[in-house]
């Protein structure tokens, strides 16, 4: 039976300090912006920290398949 060994590769590492920088960087953008926010009313207030509890999301997933695949985008079927 061949069993195939799946070579470390660099990615995952690289990886995973891209995502603690992204996750670091908005915090600090967050962080910015939150400074106007105390003189606005708490309903916009609560949909800021929604949304941006949320958008930091959307790079995750290219940079998930860059992790596994060396590609930052799925080929074309």
């Amino acid at each position: 039976m061949d069993r195939v060994l799946n070579k470390p590769t660099w990615r995952k590492p690289a990886g995973m300090l891209m995502l603690l920088l992204l996750i670091a960087a908005w915090a600090a953008v967050v962080a910015t912006l939150f400074d106007w926010l105390p003189s606005m009313p708490w309903p916009i207030q609560a949909l800021f920290f929604i949304a941006t509890g949320i958008v930091w999301i959307l790079p995750l997933k290219p940079l998930l398949l860059w992790m596994e695949t060396g590609r930052w985008r799925l080929p074309k079927a």
